[in-house]
């Protein structure tokens, strides 16, 4: 990968992340519990399947880094109480939604779903499979913090059915960890990683982050030196989104500890020199597997898509999301319960579903959200293909699009042709730049534009 400072210093922008279009500033608080219970009733008849995703907002400590919704506490009732709520929810859900649709996938995310006691881990899987029909090849997938995980914690999730697990690391050099306020030594990880081996886990991502303070070239390489030995089945390389006015404990991070472009841009060219040598595919946006991988098969077989979750390979699947904070998803609908701890309560103890706002999607939203999808997911836009698809003449109902294109084109990190629109291997790394020229709501003014990280 050949990016120049140049074009580093000239994308590396505010932009969105793109995990749905329109995105979730834009949902609106108009959207209420009743237009949510109308589309779960409606989508029965859809005949889609589902993928349910739960959110365990605790965790034992604060990073500072963390853009998640969580709650640092070691006062264990908390967790105890939020589970019955979160048990209601999951029922009322499936009374609304009929238990009969097909789950395909299941993913526990936070906070650190580990911060649940293996017994509670337990439960809450019972829970869900006695009121949803989960397939028995289901993709069942948890996010770990390896720190304070036991052996039992992983006995736990493979009883409870987990067959795809994601290790938080981030970093293993101490002075990032130390700055970040996560340590978490190579040791422990080389454990829990030998752990979830022996207890037959097939596919282990690991997160890593760059852009953290004082991160080097250097350091970086030698904690790509240790994770490679082990050889996880995928990579995540995230980049650290630095948005202070919107996580406040982020101002625990000093801003003169950042790395500065040059080492983000070196950063990045090690990133994709290193894991390319090591056998493993760019699948875009951050995320990395082998080739023989089912992400890279769905990339190569234009099957691959993008949700909440990141890259998967179940495009047609409704979200039922559970917990503060969790967003569903229909064709149509974004649903997103209360965020807080204390309103999530509140609202499930009114009977009904926590829902805080959401969104009913436009004909040109659908449209804009697969041109995104597929540029993000396929690196491409078949004109041709795409045209039939939404029943459009594509360049003239993108002309604003191609237009705002044409810079990126001529920097070398989108092909335009007659045919199609491409990303070139320099702009794999900018994907999030190229999705932002069809979307539509950046054109509004930029007073009233929400604030994103950087797209770089």
């Amino acid at each position: 990968m050949q990016a120049s400072f140049a074009l580093l210093e000239k994308y590396s922008k505010p932009g969105p992340r793109y995990t749905s279009y329109p995105t979730a500033p834009y949902f609106s608080a108009a959207f209420s519990e009743t237009g949510w219970r109308a589309e779960l009733v409606r989508s029965q008849a859809s005949g889609r399947d589902l993928s349910l995703y739960v959110h365990i907002p605790f965790c034992d400590s604060l990073c500072y880094y963390c853009g998640c919704n969580m709650v640092a506490t070691q006062d264990y009732t908390k967790a105890t109480a939020y589970l019955e709520v979160l048990f209601d929810e999951i029922e009322r859900s499936a009374q609304v939604a009929g238990g009969g649709r097909v789950v395909r996938q299941i993913h526990w995310g936070g906070g650190t779903p580990t911060y649940l006691k293996p017994a509670d881990i337990l439960r809450l899987a019972h829970h869900l499979r006695s009121h949803f029909r989960v397939d028995d090849g289901a993709e069942v997938g948890c996010e770990v913090d390896p720190r304070e995980l036991s052996r039992g914690h992983v006995g736990a999730l493979k009883q409870a059915g987990f067959n795809r697990i994601s290790l938080g690391v981030q970093d293993l050099d101490e002075r990032v960890q130390r700055a970040v306020n996560r340590l978490q030594p190579l040791a422990l990880i080389r454990q829990v990683y030998g752990w979830m081996r022996s207890a037959g886990f097939n596919s282990i991502n690991m997160d890593l982050m760059v852009g953290l303070p004082h991160q080097t070239v250097a350091g970086f390489n030698a904690t790509l030196d240790e994770i490679l030995a082990m050889s996880p089945d995928r990579l995540a390389v995230f980049g650290y989104a630095h948005v202070p006015w919107l996580k406040k404990h982020q101002k625990l991070i000093q801003e003169p500890d950042l790395p500065d472009f040059a080492t983000r841009l070196s950063l990045q060219e090690l990133i994709q020199r290193r894991l390319s040598e090591a056998g493993y595919v760019y699948i875009g946006m951050d995320h990395f597997a082998r080739h023989d991988d089912e992400l890279v098969r769905a990339q190569q077989q234009k099957t691959l898509w993008r949700n909440f979750q990141g890259y998967t390979t179940h495009r047609d699947c409704d979200i039922l999301a559970f917990g503060a904070s969790a967003i569903s998803q229909t064709d149509a609908v974004y649903a997103q319960n209360f965020k807080r701890l204390a309103d999530y309560h509140a609202s499930m103890a009114q009977g009904g579903l926590p829902i805080e706002r959401g969104l009913r999607i436009s004909h040109d939203d659908k449209i804009r959200r697969d041109a995104i999808t597929r540029i993000m997911c396929d690196l491409e836009l078949d004109k041709a293909a795409f045209a039939h698809a939404w029943g459009l003449d594509f360049d003239t109902y993108f002309a604003q699009s191609l237009t705002e294109l044409q810079t990126l084109c001529a920097d070398g990190l989108v092909e335009i042709t007659p045919d199609r629109v491409r990303v070139t291997e320099t702009g794999r790394i900018f994907l999030r730049n190229i999705a932002m020229a069809f979307d539509a709501y950046l054109q509004q003014t930029q007073g009233a534009a929400p604030r994103y990280s950087r797209t770089v």
